[in-house]
């Protein structure tokens, strides 16, 4: 078995659904209580009656000890049903109201209500297990009908929506783990091991029971149909919930409210699905969020990403995506994530009026800005933190040039097609490193997940080789006005201009240079050495077993003729405070045109001296020049 598929085997074993569902399996009389029920007492039964509470058979009423008749009041009893100890007890529902633990004004059948849980006005509650401590309160229909297997065992149509890159999900999935059963069709051993992993999973957790775990809360909602509501799990004045899944802890509650409804899916720890939002036949990984009428179909969102009134369609989205206006995201494979979908983008036509069977691989960080088209199929992968430009019309293409920007071009070179965009590689990095830097130190500060581990570092060994390679390319090209795919690889459906190509050579140079840099001073703090020491100078020409740092020393000795730790420090800091400047100056573009435009730009908004995260930027240059100086004087 791989690695991957014994990681998936233990999360199944450890899993908190197998875990409550199989609490429940039992061959005693109640599946909360177990041995632990009694019949009713005449007078027991005689009290109920004066409560206003009827029941086709008082036989098949069954209580715990400690049962307190005087917390059922109101009620009509069908078929068996198992009432457990209601104390004086109170469950907090949320808002600060509290309310008594007892089963009042509701109709139940065929069901159990655990110790001091709590059963106010409910409609119908009819198979289902309320556990300790948990309440349901005001809602029209808590039921199972049928087996239910809480939504796990879909297959999801990720990438392709008619199919090709389907992946069963379970409640623990990780964007990791779709990722490699997704992308990896052709391993046929891979998926046949998953699907028997898959079947004895669902053979764990198929009953025909919903179950409200303790501490849950479902309130003012209209139906809930064969789910598990996890632990702490908040459901609250939510439209329908069919068939889902909501793990839940104490910390990381679980929460649809305002009207949302959820089919068929799982929503993990933390995660949210507010004001009116669809999810249906997907996966909410921890602490990702749809709200504001948002739709996600036949999709998995990863860790922290939120989409509010957009659409987002047979997908596999990463962590940290902002999606936060109506524009569409079909049919896409972004495991990893970081990006942002403007207003208006389509992403996009996955339909060439012969089947819907086209797909986009999105690429790290790519930002779609306003208004932008995308025509299938297309790749981004190999052009991470790229932005497509708001009104943006994009051919179906490959494009393989990291940090570009993809323009509608000011002037159409001769012999262009009309249809070509501009692009400028290694745009971002020379004219907006405030949105790398930025960001790559928010989704750090704002990440909440703890399940699935995420590298932050925008500049590690797989973006830096992507932008070497991009590098080589562009400094072989003979001179020329402009290039398109056929003199320079890699461009896609766009030209570049020779000043472009120049500029960009000279960015991914200084970059690629500042990653080996950087990697020499980190070496020489992890392992406690001043620069003037023999084995500093010996890290430059002596191998080892860190990866990364043979391809950061790699990079220095094609770099250098002669390798000078001091002289390195030196560079290291000079580039720190040139990214530092760039930092500001970035920021300062808006300054200097909102000032030229909006009569109070100054009063309103705040200038990039002040920014916070300008201030960060001079911050960390001065700890590392401080570092560095610390290091040449030993």
């Amino acid at each position: 078995m791989s690695g991957m598929l014994e990681d998936v085997r233990r999360t199944m074993d450890s899993s908190q659904l197998v875990e409550a569902v199989t609490a429940l399996q039992s061959d005693h009389e109640s599946l909360l209580f177990g041995s632990k029920v009694r019949s009713l007492s005449p007078d027991e039964i005689a009290q109920l009656e004066r409560q206003r509470n009827r029941a086709v058979d008082w036989t098949q009423l069954q209580v715990v000890g400690g049962f307190q008749a005087n917390r059922v009041w109101n009620n009509q009893f069908l078929g068996r049903v198992v009432l457990g100890a209601f104390s004086d007890a109170e469950c907090e529902i949320g808002d600060g109201v509290a309310l008594p633990s007892g089963v009042y004004d509701s109709t139940v059948r065929d069901a159990e209500i655990g110790d001091d849980a709590v059963v106010h006005r409910v409609g119908l509650i009819n198979r289902t297990l309320v556990q300790s401590g948990a309440a349901v309160v005001n809602s029209m229909c808590v039921t199972c009908a049928g087996q239910t297997e809480f939504g796990c065992g879909t297959e999801l149509p990720l990438g392709i929506e008619t199919g090709g890159r389907e992946v069963r999900s379970y409640g623990e999935i990780t964007v990791g783990i779709a990722r490699e059963l997704a992308t990896n069709r052709g391993d046929v051993a891979l998926i046949e091991e998953f699907d028997r992993l898959m079947d004895d999973y669902l053979s764990r957790v198929r009953t025909s029971w919903t179950v409200i775990a303790p501490g849950a809360v479902v309130k003012d909602s209209s139906q809930i149909v064969g789910c598990f509501v996890g632990p702490h799990a908040v459901v609250s004045g939510a439209g329908p919930l069919i068939e889902s899944c909501l793990l839940s802890t104490a910390e990381e509650p679980a929460v649809v409210s305002g009207g949302a409804s959820v089919k068929k899916s799982i929503v993990q720890w933390g995660a949210e699905v507010d004001s009116m939002a669809l999810v249906d036949t997907s996966v909410l990984c921890e602490h990702s969020h749809v709200e504001r009428h948002g739709k996600v179909t036949d999709s998995i969102l990863g860790p922290n990403t939120g989409v509010g009134e957009g659409e987002v369609t047979a997908s596999l989205v990463g962590p940290f995506v902002g999606f936060h206006h109506q524009a569409l995201l079909i049919a896409a494979v972004w495991p990893e994530g970081k990006g942002n979908v403007g207003y208006g983008a389509n992403v996009g036509s996955n339909h060439t009026g012969r089947a819907p069977d086209q797909e986009i691989w999105c690429g790290e960080g790519t930002f779609f800005g306003l208004g932008v088209n995308v025509k299938f199929p297309a790749d981004f992968t190999r052009s991470p933190y790229s932005i497509i430009a708001s009104g943006v019309t994009c051919l179906p293409q490959k494009v393989e040039f990291p940090f570009s920007l993809i323009n509608s071009p000011t002037q159409l070179p001769e012999g262009v097609p009309p249809s070509f965009n501009e692009i400028s590689p290694a745009w971002v990095l020379a004219e907006n490193i405030y949105m790398i830097k930025r960001n790559e130190a928010k989704y750090e500060k704002r990440n909440r997940a703890r399940r699935e581990s995420f590298i932050f570092d925008v500049f590690r060994p797989e973006t830096i080789e992507l932008m070497r390679a991009a590098k080589q390319r562009l400094s072989r090209v003979s001179l020329r006005p402009f290039y398109t795919d056929k003199e320079l690889p890699g461009l896609g459906k766009n030209f570049v201009t020779d000043a472009a190509v120049r500029t960009a050579v000279q960015t991914y140079h200084f970059y690629v240079g500042y990653y080996a840099r950087r990697g020499l001073f980190d070496q020489l703090i992890r392992q406690e050495l001043k620069a003037s020491s023999p084995q500093a100078q010996a890290l430059l020409s002596q191998t080892s077993d860190d990866d990364r740092w043979e391809q950061q020393r790699e990079i220095l000795a094609q770099e250098e003729s002669h390798l000078d730790v001091a002289g390195l420090l030196e560079q290291l800091v000079a580039r720190e405070r040139m990214i530092a400047e760039q930092v500001q100056r970035a920021k300062a573009k808006d300054d200097t045109r909102g000032r030229k435009i909006i009569p109070d730009y100054d009063e309103a908004h705040q200038s990039a001296d002040d920014d916070a995260f300008v201030r960060e930027t001079w911050t960390r240059y001065e700890e590392l020049a401080a570092e560095v100086d610390r290091l040449l004087k030993g």
